[in-house]
């Protein structure tokens, strides 16, 4: 028997315990508790076993929103389903997308905060988030992970494919780990779009065809001993910092964040460790008489554990410290007005030509002394010593050479070099 449709002012009414059906939806009742709380049931059959399904409390789902329900449960039940197990199995669903549905930005941020600290430096992961930040973000930072599609990845990419190929390159494979810890961790099940074999190299043209690589800018060798004495003019910690990188042949940053724990001044051996080489690999650095006396000199005036530490923190004995900022160096090259001629990593291709068109050292032993991987891999093989005291003769002729003394009988004069190399 189908029960009387009841109007919203007739449910409201009622107050007795127990199952009262109202009509408009076969099995919709109002349970009406011992407490006197009211909620919404439909009440049906399946298999032969009778379920009641809960449709909310009374009056926060008015009856028309019970009704509805009650017409959506029952369009299940017709397709042969069980409405409760169907609206189970629907919150598990949406339980699951909701912890799944992670953005790309939350994640690139996690991956950073988890692999930064196997990386070589802080300003390695600095590049990941600026990255990330400025070409990823405006895109996909908002965007799940299970979401993110061929199309999205070419719209970072495209428009600096081209013109900025090397960033590119760097933000596609950021990309690429970034969606690949995704897949691990179940937030994706579907391939990786970022993907470049078999996959983006099909639709972006390959780096090698638009990559313009530019050397850094040098000072030519013939103008060094000018620039020296130019640079021994600037008194303070930033100018002694790009001596000592000039005097070294080494990079920015392993000379701001060198230590004195790296040094052995009885030997005159700085010795960088491997975590703060770009190779990865521990080198050792010949100190040649200049480089030694500039190293005492700093000594002399230490505050902290940095050779070269940036004169912003406070010279206090207990205090850790800081090394310079990447930007020192080369504002002391704005000083001396060479901001345009050169930038101070570039002092290593001028070592390289002086020591190539000037002196009688081999290539072995310069590219040695600029920490350079041996592309040979069966001499890579079979290489075990660093011909370390053959690069102590290397750069003590190099520290004499840009400080204006008479170079060893490894040196030829400048225009003779020229003459050699033509």
């Amino acid at each position: 028997m189908k029960s009387k449709e009841l109007s919203a002012l007739a449910v409201a009414s009622i107050k007795n315990r127990g199952i009262h059906f109202v009509g408009g939806v076969t099995g919709l009742a109002l349970n009406v508790t011992k407490y006197g709380s009211r909620s919404w049931v439909m009440r049906y059959q399946i298999k032969g076993r009778r379920r009641d399904m809960g449709l909310g409390a009374y009056p926060s789902v008015t009856l028309a929103q019970a009704r509805e329900s009650a017409r959506a449960a029952r369009e299940v039940l017709r397709q042969g389903m069980d409405p409760v197990e169907h609206a189970r199995a629907a919150r598990q669903r949406l339980i699951v997308e909701q912890e799944t549905a992670v953005v790309f930005a939350d994640a690139a941020t996690h991956y950073i905060a988890t692999h930064e600290h196997g990386w070589r430096n802080a300003k390695h992961a600095q590049q990941w988030r600026n990255t990330i930040e400025t070409y990823a973000n405006p895109v996909i930072g908002k965007v799940a992970l299970r979401d993110i599609d061929v199309a999205m990845v070419r719209r970072i990419l495209e428009p600096i494919w081209t013109t900025k190929n090397e960033t590119a390159s760097r933000v596609r494979g950021r990309i690429e780990s970034i969606i690949d810890w995704g897949i691990t961790m179940g937030y994706r099940t579907t391939a990786n779009p970022a993907r470049w074999k078999g996959h983006l190299e099909h639709l972006l043209a390959q780096p090698s065809k638009v990559a313009r690589r530019t050397r850094q800018p040098a000072l030519p060798y013939a103008d060094m001993p000018e620039f020296m004495q130019a640079l021994r003019k600037q008194h303070n910690t930033s100018a002694r910092a790009l001596e000592f990188l000039i005097l070294t042949g080494v990079r920015s940053g392993e000379v701001r964040n060198a230590t004195w724990s790296e040094f052995d001044l009885d030997k005159a051996v700085w010795t960088i460790p491997a975590e703060r080489m770009k190779g990865g690999r521990e080198h050792r650095v010949p100190l040649s008489e200049q480089a030694l006396r500039l190293v005492r000199a700093q000594q002399e005036v230490s505050f902290c554990d940095f050779l070269f530490p940036s004169p912003n923190r406070p010279r206090d004995p207990d205090a850790d410290g800081a090394p310079l900022s990447d930007m020192a160096l080369t504002a002391v090259m704005r000083r001396v007005e060479l901001q345009q001629k050169a930038v101070p990593h570039g002092f290593r291709s001028t070592f390289r030509d002086w020591a190539s068109e000037t002196t009688t050292h081999s290539n072995e032993v310069a590219e040695m002394a600029l920490a350079h991987s041996i592309r040979n891999r069966v001499e890579a093989a079979y290489r075990r010593g660093d011909l370390f005291e053959k690069r102590r003769q290397l750069m003590q002729d190099w520290a004499d050479f840009v400080l204006g003394r008479q170079p060893s009988s490894n040196v030829v004069s400048i225009n003779e070099g020229f003459r050699l190399a033509a």
